[in-house]
């Protein structure tokens, strides 16, 4: 399900918003954390601040529904990956590392292009949620012809 494209992009630590909606179908945006793709390619782990996103957190109790789109901040590869959350829980010790090394490679990004590091470390990220994410559809969202495809596990348009 998940193209080799969107995990090249995830390792590279891109900028990341999660979509939610509450039960009136009004939309909450959130920064996320990090993420990582499981091992099977239909799962994704996301992080997020728990007290932030707070908000984000309701929305997954009422409907699970969530989109995650990640965006490279220098040439603007975007992705969104659609689905559900299967499950939402305190991120592990272990996680809280994984999180920090994702930051790192973010704020580098962002700091190639001219981001002050004193303004990125005001980004608050603990405490931690973990939201597993079973993904039922991945989108092409890079700016350009393509913008909109589904795509398939092979990364193609699936798009006539």
């Amino acid at each position: 399900m998940i193209p080799a494209a969107v995990k090249d992009l995830v390792a590279a630590g891109p900028s990341m918003m999660l979509g939610t909606r509450d039960a009136k179908r009004v939309p909450e945006a959130l920064r996320g954390t990090a993420i990582v793709v499981h091992p099977d390619d239909q799962k994704v782990t996301v992080f997020l601040n728990r007290t932030t996103g707070r908000r984000t957190l309701d929305n997954l109790a009422d409907n699970s529904r969530i989109a995650v789109t990640c965006s490279h901040p220098v040439n603007h590869q975007t992705f969104q990956l659609k689905g559900r959350a299967l499950e939402v829980r305190d991120a592990t010790a272990e996680e809280q590392g994984i999180v920090e090394s994702y930051r790192a490679s973010f704020f580098a990004l962002l700091a190639s292009v001219g981001v002050v590091p004193e303004v990125l470390h005001r980004l608050a990220f603990l405490p931690l949620a973990a939201v597993i994410v079973e993904v039922t559809e991945v989108f092409d969202q890079t700016p350009g012809p393509g913008a909109g495809a589904r795509l398939d596990a092979a990364g193609a348009s699936r798009e006539p």
